[in-house]
């Protein structure tokens, strides 16, 4: 007998996560082979995508923010200007009250522009307020709708999740996107300014300021390379680990979780998924640091020279007193804001890098939404016919579709049976336009679905799929999908009644008014099978020409399927309906029988006739029955 600690010994070690190593062309990052000159090129792209994006979202805002601007600028001007005059009196001849006197006006002007020059501010704080949240929600948006918008098989070609992923970081960053611009150009303003008065007290000054400058400057831009680098490293295994966290954490898969001892590999592996990505942030720290150090050493000695410049200026005598005592303090807010410009242009390219990779997704969701054609699909649908369509998912080796032809009529019920992975769901994916035939045709009343609008074709589906979604909306919405037929509840109780469902929804606290997710406050939840039932219940409001049912009873107890099949054969004669099933008992409700294997149709018939004919289809019914 084998004790504890012998068996301990032989256990394995947890495995750890896959090394997720992702290629094609959209496996690199697209700054590798970037040049210095190159990144700060783009920072005028930046700020005209910047505008013409918080224009689009709010004129005012943005007329508003561009004045306060200008009005920053001319007040630093006037303040170093009135500043200088100041000097003049304060360092000139006289008493001590008659330069005061003398400086006076020129103090209440600098004071009057420096009061302005703060509210200005403030007021360009409240249009970045006004603007920013705006453009993230519009930039959150355009993603929620390019993700839904984009043909089914995109979901499968490479590299897709990752460039979602590297899009959602690029919503993020766009809270940043206004206020950075806004900085970036306030401190253009003010340097320009500045600058202007530095020139005209000795023109050797700003060279020198722009030196003491430019190594902060570029090392804000290799910083920020170095981190977006990093961050393209772990965009894959972020994406992996968020997804996996949603998994471990949704109440819906508690009980699995539990019930199979899996919290401590879970946690483990969580940990062991973020020490990788940790340590990718940590190797880059040193390179981050090195850039500092000599960026900042270098910067250090250039303004030290200035410094030392603007000192000999004045013992040699090449500047007066009043003008040295300006100089300063022009120096010092001219150095303020060539550091002002150089660190928020900095973190303006910073931002760029992940809005580029959301508006490449977005380009790429566009090419990518369907395109078919402008042809419409008639209220009334009598045929659907497939001519030897095929179809292959990207990255596999033989097709899902394997050359299928097929037609269905209206009034006809059509079961679709077959063993996992023969094509079953495919099919029915092929038959609604949601993936478009590589191969042959698909027709509804003569007309191909690669040429017709697909919202007129979705217009006439109503499809109950395997895996459907629990909306966290009321039950209402759960059976309407948003879709409303009336503005009375009748058409609703009616499939509710159909599907067997008037009893769990009376008993909910507020009846069709229900928040079905009870993870959110005041929520309740249903059963797997009432769940299912209330699918069913949705593609039944629709009324459709298809309807559409794959494993539509596979979690329901036998009174909730018997209710449902019996519905589904007393509204047949006025759609076509196709059911997808394992449960081959139910199929005796179908006219005809679909059988597939690997692809293609090696059987159609009805229920006797393949039970008789010692096919696959009898094989599988054998197989049924011996459980």
């Amino acid at each position: 007998m084998t004790n504890a600690s012998t068996a301990d010994e032989e256990t394995p070690p947890p495995p750890p996560p896959a090394t997720l190593t992702f290629g094609g062309k959209h496996g690199k990052n697209p700054l590798a082979d970037a040049s210095f000159a190159a990144m700060c090129r783009r920072l005028p792209s930046v700020l005209g995508h910047t505008a013409r994006r918080a224009w689009a979202v709010d004129r005012t805002g943005v007329v508003l923010l561009l004045v306060c601007q200008l009005l920053t600028g001319a007040a630093a001007a006037v303040v170093l200007a009135f500043t200088a005059q100041a000097m003049t009196h304060v360092l000139g001849d006289g008493t001590v009250s008659e330069r005061l006197h003398g400086a006076l006006p020129a103090l209440i002007v600098v004071t009057a522009a420096a009061a302005v020059g703060r509210v200005s501010g403030a007021l360009a704080s409240y249009a970045d307020g006004r603007i920013t949240p705006l453009l993230t929600t519009e930039a959150d948006i355009a993603l929620v709708a390019a993700v839904c918008r984009v043909e089914s098989s995109a979901y499968g070609e490479d590299g897709f999740a990752d460039r979602q992923e590297a899009a959602e970081v690029g919503v993020t960053r766009t809270r940043l996107m206004v206020q950075d611009a806004q900085r970036f150009m306030s401190a253009l303003i003010r340097m320009i300014a500045a600058s202007g008065v530095v020139t005209a007290l000795h023109p050797l000054l700003l060279p020198l300021l722009l030196l003491a400058v430019l190594p902060a400057g570029a090392g804000a831009v290799l910083s920020a390379r170095v981190d977006y680098e990093t961050h393209y490293l772990n965009v894959g295994d972020r994406n992996v680990r968020q997804m996996m966290r949603w998994w471990a954490t949704y109440s819906r898969f508690g009980d699995e979780v539990r019930a199979n001892g899996m919290t401590g590999y879970l946690i483990y592996w969580y940990r062991a998924l973020s020490d990788r990505i940790d340590r990718r942030t940590l190797t880059a720290a040193p390179r981050m640091l090195r850039i500092t150090l000599a960026t900042s050493a270098l910067g250090g000695l250039f303004l030290l020279c200035t410094w030392a410049t603007l000192a000999w200026l004045a013992s040699a005598g090449r500047i007066a007193l009043p003008v040295a005592a300006t100089a300063v303090v022009a120096v010092q807010t001219t150095l303020a804001a060539l550091g002002q410009f150089v660190l928020h242009g900095a973190a303006m390219f910073h931002t760029s890098l992940y809005l580029a990779d959301m508006r490449s997704f977005l380009d790429m969701a566009a090419e990518r939404a369907p395109a078919r054609g402008p042809l419409t699909i008639p209220e009334r649908v009598d045929e659907i016919r497939l001519e030897e369509a095929v179809y292959q998912y990207p990255g596999k080796d033989e097709p899902a579709v394997a050359g299928v032809s097929l037609t269905l009529r209206r009034g006809e019920i059509l079961a679709v049976v077959g063993e996992n992975g023969s094509g079953k769901s495919t099919l029915v994916k092929l038959l609604t336009g949601i993936l478009l035939a590589d191969k042959g045709r698909v027709l509804w009343d003569g007309v191909d679905l690669a040429h017709a609008d697909p919202d007129a074709v979705w217009k006439r589906t109503a499809l109950v799929p395997q895996n459907f979604a629990c909306w966290p909306l009321r039950a209402r919405e759960n059976i309407t999908l948003g879709q409303p037929k009336t503005f009375d509840d009748g058409p609703v109780w009616e499939v509710v009644d159909a599907v067997g469902m008037r009893e769990a929804i009376e008993k909910l606290p507020r009846q069709l008014d229900t928040l079905l997710a009870k993870e959110l406050w005041g929520g309740a939840e249903l059963s797997g099978g009432q769940w299912q039932r209330l699918v069913c219940g949705r593609a039944l409001y629709r009324q459709t020409p298809l309807l559409i049912l794959d494993e539509p009873t596979s979690q329901m107890d036998a009174r909730g399927e018997h209710a449902i099949f019996l519905e589904i054969k007393r509204i047949a004669a006025r759609r076509m309906t196709v059911v997808v099933t394992h449960q081959l008992e139910n199929t005796r409700l179908a006219d005809r029988i679909l059988v597939m294997d690997k692809g293609r149709v090696v059987e159609h018939g009805g229920y006797e006739e393949l039970v008789n004919a010692g096919g696959l289809f009898a094989e599988l019914v054998a197989l049924a029955q011996d459980r």
